[in-house]
């Protein structure tokens, strides 16, 4: 993509990405993303605001012809998807001097390489003088790592948020074209990188939620155009009350488990319990993820594997050990042929969840009417547990 005009002398320089399916050997990307680097030019001096994943420096570098000197290049963040291209850059405009965090220098020069008289760290709060536009600092820390922070271009009043409210969407507007479609992928960023650090941002939302804001443009996914949707859809996000829904995520080997399943399925549903059910044998992970951020109850399903947890509920476990989540019951299904040790491994592997452990339903090999009985009275248990905490 060629630059796109924000506003007057703001303009995206960034690239957009159609064809990446993973990011960081981990995460889906069903739908792309973009590197969004913008360059802000003031009647004195001129910014560029973030680069881009090396492999896209030959697209930022043709976006940028025409742009004989800059002043600065301010990095938000140091991960490499932002930071990557800046020895390229560095080297084209010498001149130029590196704005960052005082935390992100320190990573700059460990990821990058950095000569540290290049470098000159802003404190929270600082302002940079552009001639007619000024750039404010403002330190996000722990959104998503510990350095990171934003920009805001006061006069303009647009806030260059990082990777605060950003989304991995590929699309040809700059703007979002369609907030019901940014909903979902803005929610399954946060789902992936956000969500464990859903303390910190409550502090950092409060810390630009006064700022008067026309334009909220992140460094992954379109600008936000109508701030409001997006602060409004990280406020629910980061609460701590869970709506009236349950993961339910399971293998199974020989059918026994998806029958069980399957009965808790159709007895939470008949008790206005929302289901959100995952087949770990071919789940999209951004998927589960995202049924996390909501979700009151995790259920685990799993036949016993030499007597322990198949390995793609470990890892499901792992995950959202990992996510933090704001669930706060959990419970275990399966079967078992000859012995099992799964409800051990389970507690081992959700020590930073604050969830309420419900007793684990285990059958030895196929479930028979007295288990799907069990079945439908821990139904019962998970639907009485959400209504009494006001969830239903």
């Amino acid at each position: 993509m060629k630059p796109r005009r924000l506003v007057e002398s703001v303009e995206s320089v960034g690239v957009v990405d159609w064809d990446r399916r993973l990011f960081d050997s981990l995460i889906p990307l069903p739908d792309g993303t973009s590197y969004n680097a913008y360059l802000v030019r003031g009647s004195e001096k001129t910014a560029l605001l973030d680069t881009v994943d090396p492999a896209k420096i030959e697209t930022l570098l043709e976006n940028l012809q025409g742009v004989e000197s800059l002043d600065y290049v301010v990095a938000h963040h140091g991960e490499q998807d932002h930071s990557g291209s800046l020895p390229v850059i560095l080297e084209k405009y010498p001149r130029a001097r590196l704005v960052c965090s005082p935390k992100a220098k320190g990573i700059l020069m460990d990821l990058l390489a950095l000569p540290s008289d290049r470098i000159t760290t802003v404190a929270d709060g600082e302002t940079l003088s552009l001639g007619d536009k000024t750039l404010e600092f403002i330190h996000t820390p722990w959104v998503h790592w510990p350095e990171t922070m934003c920009t805001y271009l006061r006069e303009d009043r647009i806030l260059f948020s990082c990777d605060f409210f950003g989304s991995h969407l590929a699309q040809s507007g700059l703007l979002v074209r369609d907030e019901a479609e940014l909903y979902l992928g803005a929610k399954r960023y946060f789902a992936e990188i956000m969500m464990p650090f859903r303390t910190a941002i409550q502090k950092n939302l409060e810390r630009v939620k006064g700022l008067s804001l026309d334009y909220i443009a992140p460094s992954h996914g379109p600008v936000h155009n109508r701030p409001a949707f997006i602060l409004g859809a990280y406020r629910d996000w980061i609460s701590e009350t869970p709506k009236n829904e349950a993961v339910v995520a399971y293998v199974s080997m020989h059918g026994s488990t998806e029958k069980m399943v399957g009965r808790l399925t159709a007895a939470l549903a008949e008790r206005n319990v929302t289901v959100h059910r995952f087949d770990l044998a071919g789940v999209d992970l951004g998927k589960l993820a995202i049924s996390l951020v909501d979700a009151a109850t995790i259920v685990l399903a799993s036949p016993a594997v030499l007597t322990g947890l198949h390995p793609n509920v470990a890892y499901a476990a792992f995950l959202a050990n990992a996510l933090r989540p704001k669930a706060k019951f959990a419970a275990l299904i399966g079967s078992f042929g000859w012995g099992q040790k799964m409800a051990e491994q389970v507690l081992a592997l959700l020590p930073n969840l604050k969830v309420e452990v419900l007793p684990p339903l285990l059958v030895k090999g196929a479930p028979k009417e007295s288990d799907f009985g069990a079945v439908e009275d821990l139904a019962e248990t998970i639907a009485r547990k959400h209504k009494d905490s006001g969830l239903a």
